[in-house]
């Protein structure tokens, strides 16, 4: 009984249904009734490739706007609602026929067509790349998405589609996804979870080949779960959804996949454990075992040790031996800049879920405990944290941007003891955005008319851009002014339905038409409301934003979105500040809230503002890629260095808040950096925006809005981001996967072999004795000679390199930046002791230093750290 109360707490309609009359129920599924003639649809609503291709979304127009727009752009249920009259009436029509027709011969050659992988694979072995996030965005019909984390998981997958990256994606399909928002009066957010109706969805179970449902089991204390696998098309890429509601399944089970962000601790290690364990099972089963997997966040990071534990049965192999080759084969992606954003488990919730586990893997529950600690170490004091094993568990790791890169260094130093912060094994690869997926028609029929189709096919080639010159002015100008009156319109409506929901009265209501203006030069502001991206930090001098959004000549507005985490009051109270704002009577035609922040509106709001208005606390934004979508949009940023605007930032094409300094009192920082947003807007954005010539064309603007399309485009979009992904880990973990595994694993064995030796006989290591030559000053291009004497023990000098470390000195004695010059071995060695040589150059002026180490061989810096064995010349 108490079960089912907590059912109906959750679900205030409960008590209006049949869910407390006890009753058994068989339950069928209604598919739409089409004319074999309109078969094509079915297939096309089943790709979401659909979702990117605006003649397809134009298909579904035509077949009823109405139902477009009342479904929220779902053409899954759109099927199912439109009447066989009307059925009937497109037979006849052969105007929609020949559309159809036209959308699905152009997705069937989409499908087939040679794709950039197909040519730079070259000589490198095929694989299936597993791709698993706890989110995607796909689109805003399919609500397992929150934020920035999906959005960038959703645009991953359709460029790797387009691309023809051999990739799967593995997640969650939760029955009540990400909360729909809803402001009160005082406009203190609240949330609303109804439930989906996954079979006006555009997704599918999958099946076996004998037909049957597909399902995976994973176990958890209470007993076995049983999920079942969707299915949903992108493109070329499939993405495998586990879903835990399930009759058969316990209640708590079947809450796992409830929601996406909800509950407690508990339940996120429940979804983790499904996303990283089951993902990886529900993939063997189908056939589609991954060589590679890539881990968009630690969420997934559970599904190394399922990897492990595999491999040691397949190929018989230890535990050390299979997880040398696992971790040569997975990816690693952080997005968290700060160590409260990541997951971090109690020792004794991870106990009780893993004490059997680890009888699978063969190792006691501290080395279990200890892959979740930095140094591999168990702290019984520590928790553990799923960054940290998924760190430990990958050999190929990375941060969204270059200064998110630096701080990701910054943040985990302690998982690679004695290894200088800069040579830490995490790069960066950027983000970026999947252009088709945000570019709006207007902007897309631009550039077709005067880039060509290549922009296209190719978004990455510079060379493409550069033609973003010879746009007219004003054609770009009208463009993006038809834009901006479009969003314009959205918000009233937006707005509109917001005050009828909340039972505003009939005047305030037809106000609504009053806010805003096609005319007048428009800034957004729509991301997650966190205090750190200070949302309000533009509301900070009300009286001088009054003057300078109602200035008599050159008037601003803004418009705000974003939702707020439903256990973060701050970020709701920032809300309710913005709301507040809104209500008074020298703002309320100037600046709107928009609830229920969606893909839908947010594509809008990237293709209709003039500017893009970012302001989070450096460092803390990743990095970011809202700002990126404006930019093929004509839309012109003004943001804090931070992200992956330090790169994007070029002097002509944006604006930059601040100096990207560092305060130590956040108040101070806000206070500088709010006047100095007033004083960019008072002195520069405005009046270049409202500097019109005799033609009524701001020119200098539309320079700085071709300058942002010209830098912008090639750079941080998808493609390029994908092919990064596929040049520098992708192929290489490819090329690993065959070469570990071949033999039943005897590369494997070979290294993990090795690695314990040398684990047994480091303590033998030990610089015993430093010299070089030195006659007088060392001018710039010189070298200095370096003699290093090294006690090995039982080491061979073949298994070790030797370095000199060198750089500039600080004030507190440290080398910064150092840079490391292989040493020569000088043989025979006596007693275990070997000579090393070498000449150091010397690049710059200064005081300058250098020491000594010793690191084990490999092919790399990161092969030589991740063994976690360094020795330093230390008196």
């Amino acid at each position: 009984m108490q079960a089912q109360q907590d059912l109906n707490a959750r679900d205030p309609g409960a008590s209006r249904d049949t869910r407390r009359i006890p009753m058994k129920i068989h339950r069928f599924h209604v598919t739409p009734n089409l004319p074999p003639r309109l078969e094509p649809l079915l297939q096309i609503v089943r790709n979401l490739w659909w979702s990117w291709n605006p003649d397809a979304i134009d298909l579904f127009r035509r077949l009823d706007n109405d139902l477009w727009q009342r479904t929220r752009h779902n053409p899954a249920e759109m099927l199912g609602l439109v009447t066989p009259e009307q059925y009937r009436a497109l037979l006849q029509d052969d105007v929609f026929l020949s559309h159809m027709d036209r959308v699905s011969a152009d997705l069937e050659k989409y499908k087939t067509y040679s794709t950039w992988f197909d040519r730079v694979q070259g000589e490198a072995p095929a694989g299936t790349i597993g791709y698993f996030s706890l989110e995607f965005g796909l689109h805003e019909s399919l609500q397992i998405y929150s934020g920035g984390l999906g959005i960038l998981a959703g645009d991953h997958l359709k460029s790797a589609s387009d691309l023809g990256v051999p990739l799967v994606g593995v997640g969650l399909l939760y029955r009540r996804g990400y909360f729909h928002q809803r402001l009160n009066h005082d406009g203190w957010q609240q949330e609303h979870n109804p439930a989906a109706d996954y079979f006006n969805l555009p997704v599918v179970r999958e099946r076996l080949p004998d037909g049957s449902p597909a399902t995976v089991t994973v176990e958890y204390p209470e007993g076995p779960l049983t999920a079942a696998i969707w299915r949903v098309q992108v493109g070329r890429v499939p993405v495998f959804l586990l879903d835990a509601d399930l009759e058969p399944n316990r209640l708590e089970h079947r809450e796992i996949t409830g929601q996406l962000y909800g509950g407690d601790n508990d339940l996120r290690i429940r979804q983790e454990i499904l996303l990283g364990i089951g993902g990886i099972r529900a993939l063997n089963k189908l056939g589609l075992t991954p060589a590679v997997c890539h881990m968009n966040e630690g969420h997934s990071a559970f599904l190394a040790l399922e990897r492990v534990a595999d491999f040691m049965q397949q190929h018989q192999l230890g535990f050390e031996e299979a997880r040398v080759a696992v971790a040569a084969t997975n990816v690693f992606t952080t997005h968290t800049p700060v160590p409260a954003g990541n997951d971090i488990f109690s020792i004794d919730r991870v106990r009780t879920y893993f004490s059997a586990y680890c009888q699978r893997l063969g190792i006691g529950m501290e080395e279990f405990l200890a892959l979740g600690q930095e140094g591999r170490r168990l702290n019984p004091s520590e928790g553990f944290c799923m960054t940290v094993l998924a760190l430990h568990m990958a050999s190929h790791r990375n941060g969204v941007s270059a200064l998110h890169g630096s701080v990701s260094r910054r943040m985990w130093q302690g998982v690679w003891p004695g290894v200088p912060e800069h040579e830490l094994p995490i790069t960066h690869i950027t983000n970026g955005i999947h252009t088709q997926s945000w570019l709006s028609d207007e902007m897309a029929r631009l550039y077709n008319r005067y880039l060509g189709p290549r922009w296209l096919e190719d978004p990455v080639d510079q060379r493409i851009w550069e033609r973003v010159v010879q746009i007219p002015d004003s054609e770009l100008w009208r463009s993006h002014e038809r834009l901006r009156a479009r969003l314009v319109a959205y918000s009233r409506r937006r707005l509109r339905e917001q005050l009828e929901r909340r039972g505003a009265h009939r005047s305030t209501i037809r106000q609504a038409d009053e806010v805003l203006d096609p005319e007048v030069l428009t800034v957004g502001f729509s991301r997650r409301f966190a205090a750190y991206k200070r949302a309000t930090l533009i509301l900070q001098d009300p009286d001088r934003l009054a003057r300078i959004v109602n200035h008599q000549t050159r008037p601003v507005q803004l418009i705000f979105a974003g939702k707020a985490h439903p256990r973060d009051s701050l970020g709701k109270e920032l809300i309710r500040k913005v709301v507040h704002f809104a209500k008074q009577e020298r703002f309320r035609r100037r600046l709107v809230f928009i609830e229920d922040y969606d893909i839908a509106a947010a594509r809008y709001l990237v293709q209709g503002c003039d500017v893009w208005l970012n302001n989070p606390r450096r460092p803390l934004e990743a990095s970011g890629t809202s700002g990126m979508k404006v930019v093929p949009n004509g839309g012109v940023n003004l943001s804090v260095l931070d992200g992956w605007w330090c790169e994007g930032y070029r002097g002509n094409n944006g604006w930059v808040i601040g100096n990207a300094e560092d305060y130590g009192d956040p108040s101070r920082q806000d206070e500088v950096e709010g006047l100095a947003l007033y004083d960019l807007l008072e002195k520069e954005v405005v009046p270049m925006f409202y500097n019109r010539g005799p033609d009524n064309l701001p020119r200098e603007w539309i320079g700085v809005m071709k300058a942002s399309i010209r830098t912008g485009c090639p750079v941080f979009n998808t493609n390029r981001m994908l092919e990064q992904y596929c040049k520098r880990f992708y192929m290489p973990a490819l090329v690993q996967a065959r070469r570990l595994t071949e033999n039943h694993g005897a590369e494997a064995r070979r290294i993990a072999a090795w690695q314990s030796f040398l684990r047994a006989h480091w303590h033998e290591v030990g610089v015993t004795e430093v010299s070089h030559e030195l006659n007088g000053e060392i001018k710039v291009g010189q070298t200095l000679s370096i003699r290093v004497r090294v006690r090995l023990g039982a080491i061979p000098p073949e298994d070790v390199v030797v370095e000199a470390y060198l750089g500039k000195i600080d004030s507190a004695g440290a080398i910064l930046d150092g840079e490391a010059v292989r040493l020569t071995h000088r043989p025979p060695g006596t007693n275990g002791e070997h000579v090393f040589e070498g000449d150091v150059p010397c690049r710059t002026t200064g005081q300058q230093g250098y020491t000594v180490r010793v690191l084990p061989m490999g092919d790399s810096l990161t092969e030589r750290v991740d063994a976690g064995l360094i020795a330093w010349w230390n008196v």
